[in-house]
């Protein structure tokens, strides 16, 4: 522990000595908070040009737009799709969609920080709570029953003081993380846009054919899983939402399972495939590819495998791109869900060198795509250890002995 750190833990635990010494009281979330829910905003008055980023039920924004209905610092969680539950504090005017509860507590009770990072701490709660067959939801209940413990606001005070220590360090890694992406999507782009020289488009010097993807390979859809299906052990098996929740560009292991004879009724992805999500509520995650290189598993509806006789890393990586992404924009449909029709996917057309330039190009690439996500090295390391160290503060200064009425209630 640092010695600053222990400075102010010891000054929290004097305070909390001092101000609580039989412990604190612990109320509903419903007591000490309004919980509201965004309202519907239509797709067309989203843009990349807009004033406010508007939120929805992702991880980060879903656009921008030209209106706001929260003003800055304030508190979401995200009401459904597969990151329901999902926890964020947006620092600027925003517009909360219909799939973003937004969070406003009572100042004179609990400070706003202090309940932020309760949120955070329960997180993971949340987002196991989510329930529905096909997108899933979380109810507000969930949220408003969470036990919140309730020391005095000058405790609180204390330790959101602690706890943004480590978030503003985390932001500011993640900033630079950020820009380091930028600039490797500027390199992947401009290492797979081929060039038209004397009548022939090439790539690196290498001539290229433009195929759709329809005609070098198939896409193959899963079938519908409920949360229930899953079990801890059994045979492989990814739903949708985990392409964009736990997988970067390729993997070789699932995290989920289904039982044997569940998956003797489900349609299987193979080694070499590319898995691409066919939903999500925002348009970045939607048709997000995963390079697929482990065994045989199991695949959940709203979801394809791209079985083909390319190099699996060279596609996933063109499915990366701006043009892509630019594609896929044009064709994608739905208010509260976002789509791409399975034909408008095989209508794509990609350039395709020789599969040893394919090779070399993917190679580069890899390195890059390392730089950004490899969490065993260089920054994504610094920025893991760091989100880790939160936590185990967060941990700390968030759990709270109970006044003795509170045991009598138990």
């Amino acid at each position: 522990m640092a010695n600053g750190e222990s400075m102010k833990m010891n000054r929290i635990e004097k305070l909390i000595a001092e101000l609580c010494p039989e412990g604190v009281e612990f109320k509903e979330l419903g007591e000490v908070v309004k919980l509201e829910k965004g309202k519907q905003l239509n797709k067309e008055l989203l843009s990349e040009n807009g004033e406010y980023p508007a939120y929805n039920g992702g991880i980060t924004y879903s656009g921008f737009t030209n209106s706001y209905n929260y003003n800055e610092n304030t508190i979401i969680i995200s009401q459904g799709g597969a990151s329901a539950g999902f926890v964020n504090f947006i620092t600027t005017k925003f517009y909360a969609n219909a799939h973003c509860y937004v969070v406003l507590p009572n100042p004179n009770i609990v400070e706003n920080r202090f309940v932020y990072h309760f949120l955070k701490l329960n997180q993971e709660k949340l987002t196991e709570k989510q329930h529905g067959a096909g997108i899933p939801a979380l109810k507000s209940t969930e949220i408003l029953n969470l036990k919140i413990p309730i020391p005095p606001l000058a405790v609180q005070q204390e330790i959101v003081k602690i706890l943004d220590t480590f978030t503003e360090l985390e932001a500011e890694l993640e900033a630079e993380l950020e820009a380091r992406k930028k600039q490797y999507e500027y390199y992947r782009d401009k290492l797979l846009t081929p060039v038209m020289v004397n009548g022939k488009w090439l790539m690196n010097g290498k001539e290229v054919e433009w195929k759709a993807l329809g005609e070098i390979g198939t896409l193959i859809r899963g079938h519908g899983l409920q949360k229930k299906d899953f079990t801890e052990s059994g045979i492989g098996c990814i739903h949708y939402g985990q392409i964009y929740t736990y997988y970067g560009t390729y993997a070789y292991e699932t995290k989920t399972f289904v039982s044997p004879e569940l998956a003797k009724k489900l349609k299987k992805a193979k080694r070499g495939d590319v898995l691409i999500s066919g939903v999500s509520e925002n348009i970045e995650d939607v048709c997000k590819p995963l390079a697929w290189l482990g065994d045989e598993i199991c695949i959940s509806g709203d979801m394809f495998a791209f079985r083909h006789n390319q190099n699996t890393k060279f596609i996933t990586y063109l499915l990366q791109t701006t043009d892509f992404k630019k594609y896929k924009e044009r064709y994608a449909h739905g208010a509260k869900v976002i789509r791409v029709k399975q034909d408008k996917i095989l209508n794509y057309k990609i350039p395709i060198p020789p599969l040893s330039e394919q090779e070399r190009i993917v190679a580069i690439l890899d390195k890059f795509d390392a730089l950004v996500n490899d969490l065993t090295a260089g920054l994504p390391a610094e920025l893991n250890a760091r989100r880790k160290q939160y936590e185990y503060y967060r941990n700390k200064l968030l759990t709270f002995k109970p006044l003795e009425k509170e045991y009598a209630k138990q």
